[in-house]
């Protein structure tokens, strides 16, 4: 599918109340996110910002349901994006990939997430993603081929120098 008629059809979901993402050509959909999910995605977000250990020079910027265009032509809107300098596109899908992303678990939507949204962004190279369920506070970082569990709230180091509480 061509990208602006991607884009066009992402909006016009939007519009009635649904998130759609293409992946590997493949349509994923889910409804708008509830109260609590978006609460979740706010303090996260707010949360980013420069380690004091951290040694890249990242400007630790994050988006909230940003759309990403991927090399390979998938198109997702993760729940929040961390890229270390703004994305060269202001008003169309951004092209250039996150340093992380992080995921917020809705009811009925776990899968998309976790078997389909973990694994393609690892494939994608994104150094760190994290995965939190705001219903049991269960958070799941992935880095590579490592996955880590922890507790929310945990304040996590990403790769690229930049701290984030979940």
């Amino acid at each position: 599918m061509k990208s602006d008629a991607l884009e066009h059809l992402v909006n016009e979901a939007d519009q009635i109340g649904i998130k759609l993402e293409m992946v590997g050509g493949m349509p994923i959909w889910e409804a708008m996110p509830g109260v609590r999910h978006q609460r979740e995605v706010r303090r996260i977000e707010l949360s980013i910002k420069r380690s004091p250990v951290g040694g890249q020079d990242c400007g630790c910027l994050a988006f909230s349901d940003v759309p990403i265009r991927f090399p390979e032509g998938s198109f997702k809107r993760p729940d929040v994006s961390v890229f270390c300098r703004e994305p060269d596109e202001q008003d169309e899908a951004v092209t250039l990939l996150p340093e992380a992303v992080i995921e917020v678990l809705s009811p009925g939507y776990e899968d998309k997430d976790l078997k389909s949204g973990v694994p393609f962004y690892l494939a994608q190279s994104i150094k760190d993603v994290i995965v939190l369920d705001p219903r049991t506070n269960e958070v799941r970082h992935y880095q590579g081929l490592s996955e880590r569990l922890h507790s929310s709230p945990v304040v996590i180091a990403l790769t690229c120098g930049c701290s984030v509480t979940v």
